[in-house]
């Protein structure tokens, strides 16, 4: 370990100190005697420049998609233009208060409501919210709304949703949250799902289906017109799980496809950074029928002024503050507006290509369940040679020695050994190469020196953990560090 990979209370030495704020202007204010301190808080006792290189040194341990190459599937971590952030760092919007009078803030109720105008063109949907903080906010916002509205008809018998297995996780946890019954239903090989599979479990009781297109195989649901032809036969309504916009931009709409609701993940599609749990946004977009029960407050438009409408008899009320993350709708505006809607195309196209090139160029060395063109993203069953016991886990540790950050691993759940990777519309050739030689490195090592993979990471700060203690019994204290 060397002097710089210390932790910043080795190196207190009593009395020392950094620079202090200048004295106070205001008036001293007694403190509560409960809210009093008996002892002292225990601060490390250290110099400005200790601070400083401490904390830089801390930074470059982490890992993240300006550090090297994050394939992590379903996620869509590619890379995020600097100019986003630039843009919604303007004092003219970061300098904003939510509580300023509307006719002050004209120019940012303007930028909002432009953006959920954009992302209605992109889905084919009606109207957006804004307010929602992530996807699975935004999920459960949806699922809401959808409650909402058979209560509105008095269609309180709706209360299945059905959801395939292949699904992100969080489907059948808003499912349940929102108070439905989560219908599961087995995916086909390919991670679509059956219309006639469909026909055995819609009855009376539906709600809906909760979907994501392409699926989380990365294949395109080839009869989602029938699904959706089904579930609106029957009273349903369809959920879109937005999480795998990314490679249809500018080629096909949810709204075409015949989804009522839906999120989007504005930090995966529209590139603001995300990970660590934020920041995040995932707007909700519905059909026309599904207007008046959108949360509040949204913007409206009358007589070339922004106004702000807070509430009425149909809508869920307030479900965020204010109106949700400004700061990542911003970003995914500026995004939107870089590209334009000739070029918003151009990354669902190489999303795909590049997604295909790695497939293609890995399948004789890990095993492909499912052959085809994909979309963003495809999923290998580890590798086509398991003989010596190297496992996808083993495999994901050992990309950490090489500066790769891992693809998801294990999910979807239809396979033993999945390996889900989305190599994403921002990375070179160049990078794509590398990747593939790592692999292939990784794949000849796991058949000729298997116990190199298997102990692997070796070059990494933090060598392989056991998982579930440090899940179940993490250290967050300095003075539980064992010395």
């Amino acid at each position: 370990m060397s002097y710089y990979d210390t932790l910043i209370f080795d190196l207190s030495t009593h009395a020392r100190k950094g620079y202090t704020l200048p004295k106070r202007t205001f008036k001293r204010q007694a403190l509560p005697t409960h809210l009093l301190r008996e002892d002292c808080p225990g601060l490390p006792e250290v110099s400005e420049v200790e601070v400083v290189r401490h904390y830089t040194n801390v930074s470059m341990k982490n890992f993240g998609i300006e550090t090297g190459m994050y394939p992590l599937g379903s996620c869509t971590m590619k890379y995020n233009p600097k100019i986003n952030q630039d843009l919604a760092n303007l004092p003219s919007f970061s300098a904003l208060h939510p509580y300023q009078p509307t006719r002050t803030v004209q120019g940012m109720l303007k930028l909002l409501d432009d953006l959920q105008s954009y992302l209605s063109e992109i889905s084919g949907l009606a109207r957006y919210t804004l307010n929602s903080y992530a996807g699975a906010h935004g999920e459960l916002i949806g699922l809401m709304i959808m409650k909402r509205y058979f209560e509105s008809r008095g269609e309180h018998h709706r209360v299945n949703i059905i959801v395939p297995d292949a699904a992100h996780g969080t489907n059948p946890a808003s499912a349940v949250v929102a108070g439905f019954k989560v219908i599961e239903v087995p995916s086909e090989k390919d991670g679509s799902v059956s219309v006639e599979v469909l026909k055995g479990v819609v009855d009376e009781n539906l709600a809906g289906i909760m979907l994501t297109n392409p699926n989380t195989l990365g294949m395109f649901e080839k009869d989602i017109l029938n699904v959706a032809e089904l579930i609106h036969d029957h009273g349903g309504l369809l959920y879109y799980d937005g999480a795998n916009l990314n490679p249809i931009l500018g080629k096909v709409r949810p709204g075409d496809m015949g989804f009522d609701i839906m999120h989007i993940n504005l930090h995966k599609t529209f590139s603001t950074p995300h990970g660590g749990g934020g920041p995040g946004s995932g707007p909700v977009g519905v059909a026309e029928h599904l207007v008046p029960f959108l949360p509040k407050p949204l913007i409206k438009k009358v007589d070339n002024t922004y106004h702000i409408e807070r509430d009425n008899e149909t809508t869920l009320g307030q479900i965020s503050h204010f109106y949700g993350n400004v700061g990542v709708a911003m970003k995914a505006y500026t995004y939107i507006l870089s590209n334009g809607k000739e070029h918003l195309p151009e990354v669902a196209k190489f999303a795909v290509l590049n997604a295909n090139y790695v497939k293609e160029s890995l399948k004789d060395l890990f095993e492909l369940p499912v052959e085809g063109v994909c979309k963003h993203e495809f999923v290998f069953n580890g590798l086509k040679d398991k003989s010596t016991g190297v496992t996808t886990l083993d495999v994901a540790k050992r990309l950490l020695d090489f500066g790769v950050h891992p693809p998801t691993i294990y999910f979807p759940l239809l396979y033993k050994e999945a390996l889900m990777i989305e190599p994403v519309e921002t990375e070179s050739k160049q990078t794509l190469d590398r990747f593939i030689e790592v692999m292939r490195v990784i794949a000849k090592e796991a058949k000729e020196t298997p116990e190199v993979v298997k102990g692997a990471p070796h070059n990494t700060i933090v060598k392989r953990l056991d998982e579930a203690l440090a899940a179940r019994q993490p250290v967050v204290k300095y003075t539980d560090i064992p010395k």
